[in-house]
C-alpha cells in the first residue's frame, strides 16, 4: 500500500508539474488569468524581499529576472509556497497575506486544478492478473482413435476503475495472450475486451457499453462472454435484469463460430432475468433470444428446409446453500427454436471454496454437465468441450495470499458420436 501511495503521488506531482509548465507558457501569457505582472508592479520588490529572507527560491539563483516579465499564474506559484511555509517572520507573513490578497483569483486557479488532478488519480484505480493455463483435451474418433490438443497460454489482464461521480463508474479489461508452446502472442496487440459505464442509484443500477453477458440464474450453462449494449437491474431480494445490444458469435461454440464466419458474427441480442435469493435458498429464470443467419447454417440446428435464424432460450436454476461449507446447485436450459441438441443442464455439489486474501484456504467439487451445442453456446466451464456429457471433479487452493491454482477433469462423451471426450485443465492466477 505504501508502494502504491507513493507512485499515485509521485503520478499526480508530475501531471501537476506538466499542467503548470504548460499553463505558463506563451500561449496563455496574453490571457486573463495569465496575464504578465508589469514591471513596476508592487509585488516584485515583495516576492525580492521574501526571497532575500529565504522564504522563497524564485527560479533557483534567488533571482525572479528583473527584466523580464513573469506571469500571475507563475507569481501565484511563489505565493503559494511561500504561504505554505509556517517558520516566517511577522513581516514576511504580512507581506505573505498582502500577496495572496492580490491574487487570490490565480491562488485559487492554482488550487481548483491541482486538488481536481490529485482527486482524479485517486479515484483511477488498477488491478489486474498474471494467469497461466494449461488444457489438455482428448477425443475418441468415429473408429475408435485418440486425439489429443494441448494448450498452454499465458494471460495478463488490467482491470481499471474510474469514479465519475458519486452514482457513476467507468470499469474496463485490457488484455494480452501468449501461446508458450510457439513463444507467440497477439502480435503485440493488447486488446480492450469490455469497458462500460455503470450508474448505481440505489437498488436501481444501469450498464452502458461492452459488458458482461452472464446468466445469475442458470450460472453461466448457456453464456459466459461480453455483448455490445444496455442493461438495467431493479430490485433487492427480487433482481430483475433486462439487456439489449448485439453478441459477437466468434466466441461462440465450434459449431457455431465456424458458420459464424461467413455471415455477420454479431447476433442482435434481447434477454430478461429473475433472480430471487436472500437467504439460503436462490431461485433464476432467464430469457436470451439471438438473431443470426448463423444459426440457419448450422446442419443440426434444424430438421426443415425453413430454417430458423433465432435462439430463443429459456433457464431456470436453483441453489441452497446448507452452511458454510456445503452448496447444491442446478440448472436446466432449452432452446425452443432448435430441433436437435436443444437442452443443457448442470449439477454441482460445492465444498468449501478458496478467498485469494486468505493462505490456505480450498474448496472441492463434483458435477455432472449436458451441453445441447445449440443451448450451451459459450458456457462458463474451463473444461468444456461442444456437444458432450459427463462427469467433473475439480479443486481449488490458495498457496500463498493472491495466488490461486485449481486443477479440474472432465470425463464424457460426445453427444452425436458417443464416443470418449476428456479434458484435463490447470491455472496459477497471480493478482495485483
Amino acid at each position: 500500500m505504501k508502494e502504491e501511495f507513493f507512485m499515485k503521488k509521485t503520478l499526480v506531482s508530475a501531471l501537476t508539474t506538466a499542467l503548470v509548465v504548460g499553463a505558463a507558457s506563451t500561449t496563455f501569457a496574453a490571457a486573463n488569468p495569465f496575464s504578465d505582472v508589469p514591471a513596476d508592479h508592487w509585488a516584485y520588490d515583495a516576492v525580492s524581499q521574501l526571497a532575500a529572507d529565504g522564504v522563497i527560491e524564485g527560479y533557483g539563483d534567488t533571482t525572479f529576472r528583473g527584466n523580464q516579465n513573469i506571469t500571475r499564474y507563475e507569481m501565484a506559484q511563489m505565493i503559494a509556497k511561500a504561504m505554505a511555509k509556517s517558520d516566517v517572520s511577522a513581516a514576511d507573513k504580512a507581506l505573505i497575506d498582502k500577496l495572496a490578497a492580490e491574487f487570490s483569483d490565480e491562488l485559487n486557479n492554482l488550487g481548483v486544478r491541482v486538488s481536481n488532478l490529485e482527486r482524479n488519480a485517486d479515484m483511477v484505480k488498477w488491478t489486474g492478473e498474471a494467469r497461466y493455463t494449461y488444457t489438455s483435451k482428448r477425443d475418441e474418433d468415429t473408429n475408435g482413435k485418440k486425439t489429443k490438443d494441448n494448450a498452454d497460454k499465458l494471460q495478463f489482464r488490467l482491470y481499471p476503475t474510474a469514479e465519475v461521480n458519486n452514482n457513476w463508474h467507468v470499469k474496463a479489461r485490457l488484455t494480452a495472450n501468449t501461446d508458450m508452446s510457439s513463444d507467440k502472442g497477439d502480435d503485440g496487440n493488447v486488446k480492450l475486451t469490455y469497458v462500460y459505464a455503470e450508474g448505481q442509484y440505489g437498488n436501481f443500477d444501469v450498464k452502458l457499453g461492452k459488458q458482461e453477458l452472464f446468466s445469475t440464474a442458470d450460472a453461466g450453462l448457456v453464456v459466459d462472454d461480453y455483448f455490445s449494449g444496455a442493461a438495467v437491474t431493479f430490485g433487492k431480494d427480487f433482481k430483475t435484469t433486462l439487456e439489449a445490444g448485439r453478441w459477437n458469435l466468434e466466441n461462440a461454440n465450434d459449431k457455431i463460430n465456424t458458420v459464424a464466419k461467413t455471415f455477420d458474427n454479431a447476433a442482435n441480442y434481447q434477454g430478461a432475468e429473475f433472480n430471487y435469493g436472500p437467504n439460503k435458498l436462490r431461485l433464476g429464470a432467464s430469457y436470451r433470444h439471438f438473431n443470426s443467419a448463423a444459426f440457419t447454417a448450422v446442419n443440426t440446428y434444424s430438421n426443415g428446409t425453413s430454417k430458423s435464424d433465432d435462439a430463443n432460450i429459456w433457464s431456470v436454476g436453483a441453489g441452497y446453500k446448507f452452511d458454510h461449507n456445503w452448496d447444491l446447485f442446478g440448472a436446466f436450459a432449452q432452446n425452443t427454436e432448435a430441433d436437435n441438441y436443444d437442452t443443457a443442464h448442470n449439477i454441482q455439489l460445492s465444498y468449501k471454496g478458496t478467498d485469494i486474501a486468505n493462505k490456505g484456504t480450498w474448496g472441492a467439487y463434483a458435477a455432472y454437465r449436458y451441453f445441447g451445442q445449440n443451448v450451451a453456446l459459450f458456457p462458463t466451464y474451463d473444461t468444456f468441450q461442444t456437444n458432450t456429457k459427463g462427469w467433473e471433479v475439480g479443486a481449488t487452493y490458495v498457496p500463498f495470499k493472491d495466488v490461486y491454482t485449481a486443477v479440474e477433469y472432465f470425463d464424457g462423451k460426445n453427444l452425436a458420436t458417443d464416443r470418449d471426450a476428456n479434458t484435463l485443465f490447470g491455472r496459477v492466477s497471480y493478482f495485483f
